[in-house]
């Protein structure tokens, strides 16, 4: 598994793209990581390119890794605004969506990079 995170060009969010099969330990890392560069540069907004990233977990992972992991790390920015990228053949993503949103997490699947950027950076 390859990952890196970055600032966006216009410094407007932070990206992490991730290549290889994804596991709640993995996701959490990773976005442990992506939230303290965000703390530290002073943004909020997150675009996780997964597009060649397949969520290889189980549900019951999924559903602990936004319940349980995502609400109780302090490193977590809850109040974040978070597009995840997907393949439009990939959905392996979409229950972790659906647990985020329910916890109350502004999380929402693209699989168009444009849209995904146009919700991160509108207002």
């Amino acid at each position: 598994m390859k990952y890196s995170i970055s600032p966006s060009e216009d410094g407007k969010y932070i990206l992490l793209k991730v290549n290889g099969e994804m596991t709640r330990a993995m996701a959490m890392q990773q976005n442990i990581e992506a939230h303290a560069l965000g703390a530290k540069l002073g943004i909020n907004r997150y675009l996780t390119d997964l597009t060649e990233a397949a969520n290889v977990d189980s549900v019951v992972n999924n559903y602990e890794f936004v319940n349980v992991d995502m609400q109780t790390e302090p490193r977590i920015n809850r109040y974040a605004r978070v597009a995840v990228l997907v393949s439009p053949d990939d959905h392996s993503h979409d229950f972790i969506e659906t647990v985020a949103k329910n916890a109350g997490l502004n999380v929402k699947l693209f699989t168009d990079r444009d849209e995904a950027v146009d919700h991160l950076t509108k207002d």
